[in-house]
C-alpha cells in the first residue's frame, strides 16, 4: 500500500515510521501541504494522509480520484478542510482520529491560562537576564473564579475537571449535555448567555461548523464579564480576531491565551524567523502583553503522536485488506 503523506514534519515522519504495521505501508512524505495544484504528487498512490491545514476540497479530489487513489487518512478529528460530500460523490472513503489524547489537548490548555494569568512566559525571560523583579507579575487564584467550558466532548470534560481540582466553580454549555457527567462533577450546564455573563474565564472546546464560526464576535464578547480571560485550543475560526482586538484594545478583555489563530493557516507550523509577517492582526496581537500564543501545539504529546500514527496506520491497513474501520473513524 502507497500512502502519500503531506505537510510532513520531522516528527510525523518518525511517529509513523515506528507504527505497529508501518513496514506495510510505503509511506511518501511530503514537506508541502496537499491542494488542488499538489495533488498530482499522489500518483501512484492509493491512500493520502493529510492534516488540518491541507485543502481536501472538491478540485482536489477530482484531482486525486482521477489518479486512483481511494482513501483519505486525516491524522486529525477536525475535517472542516475536507469536502466529505465531494468525497463519496466520487467514491473516495474517510477517516480520522476522532480521539488521541484528550488529555493532551485540556492539560495544554490549562498551562497555558496558567501561563498567562501569573506571567510565568515574562519572569522566565525576566531572570533569565538577571532581573528579578517582581513588578507587574500579580496574577490571580483560580480557586473560586468560574470558568465556563463552551463544548463538553471528551476534551472539553477533561478540561473541566481539571479545572474543578482548582475548587474553581465551572459551568458549561453544550448543544448535547452530558447530565449525569456534569452531576458526578459538581458541574452546572447553562445556556451560552449565562455562561459569557457570569464567566471570568471562557475555555473554547467545539468544532468548526457553521454555527460556531466566530462564535466569539463583537456581540458575544460584549456580553462577558470586564477583564475575563479568554483561552481557545480547538479552531482559530471559532473567534472573529477583529472584534477580539478591539476588546483588548478598550480593556474589556483581562488576557487570552490562543493555540490556534483565525488565519494560522501557511503560518503556524513554519519558521517564519528572519522574516516580514505579513499577517497584521497576528503582528498586533503578539505585542499585547496580555496575549499569549502558541503555534497549534496543544495535541503535541508523545502519547498523542504515538495514537495519531497507530489509528491512522491501521485504517490504511484495513482498507487494503477490505476489513472495517476502527469505530468512529469512517466519515
Amino acid at each position: 500500500m502507497i500512502a502519500a503523506f503531506y505537510d510532513a514534519k520531522p516528527y510525523d515522519r518518525d511517529y509513523f515510521s515506528r507504527a505497529t504495521g508501518a513496514e506495510r505501508v510505503d509511506w511518501r512524505f511530503h514537506d508541502f501541504r496537499l491542494t488542488a495544484d499538489t495533488a498530482g504528487s499522489a500518483k501512484g498512490a492509493q491512500a493520502v494522509c493529510v492534516f488540518a491545514n491541507d485543502h481536501a476540497d472538491r478540485a482536489c479530489m477530482e484531482v486525486l480520484a482521477s489518479m486512483g487513489v481511494k482513501l483519505i487518512a486525516l491524522r486529525c478529528a477536525g475535517y472542516n478542510n475536507l469536502d466529505v460530500a465531494a468525497t463519496h460523490a466520487l467514491g473516495l472513503q474517510a477517516v480520522r482520529v476522532p480521539a488521541y489524547s484528550p488529555h493532551a489537548v485540556a492539560e495544554h490548555t490549562v498551562g497555558l491560562l496558567l501561563t498567562l494569568n501569573r506571567k510565568i512566559h515574562r519572569a522566565y525571560n525576566r531572570v533569565r537576564e538577571l532581573n528579578f523583579s517582581l513588578s507587574g507579575l500579580v496574577g490571580f487564584d483560580l480557586h473560586g473564579k468560574t470558568v465556563g467550558i463552551v463544548g463538553t466532548g471528551r476534551i472539553g470534560q477533561i478540561t473541566a475537571q481539571i479545572f474543578r481540582g482548582f475548587e474553581a466553580e465551572v459551568v458549561a454549555f453544550d448543544v448535547s449535555p452530558s447530565m449525569e457527567w456534569a452531576a458526578a462533577h459538581g458541574i452546572r450546564y447553562v445556556d451560552f448567555d449565562t455562561l459569557l455573563s457570569v464567566s471570568d474565564i471562557v475555555s473554547l472546546h467545539v468544532p468548526l461548523l457553521p454555527t460556531t464560526r466566530h462564535l466569539l464576535k463583537a456581540q458575544t464578547l460584549g456580553q462577558t464579564k470586564a477583564g475575563v480571560f479568554i483561552v481557545n485550543t480547538s479552531r482559530g475560526k471559532l473567534i472573529d480576531t477583529s472584534a477580539l482586538i478591539a476588546a483588548l484594545k478598550t480593556g474589556h478583555i483581562g488576557g487570552v491565551a490562543l493555540d490556534v489563530y483565525e488565519e494560522e493557516e501557511g503560518i503556524f507550523s513554519e519558521d517564519l524567523s528572519g522574516q516580514v509577517l505579513h499577517d497584521d492582526e497576528l503582528s498586533l496581537l503578539l505585542n499585547y502583553p496580555n496575549v499569549l500564543i502558541t503555534a497549534h501545539q496543544a495535541f503535541l504529546t508523545r502519547e498523542a503522536l504515538s495514537e495519531i500514527a497507530r489509528v491512522t496506520t491501521e485504517n490504511i491497513l484495513n482498507h487494503e485488506a477490505g476489513s472495517p474501520f476502527l469505530a468512529g473513524t469512517q466519515l
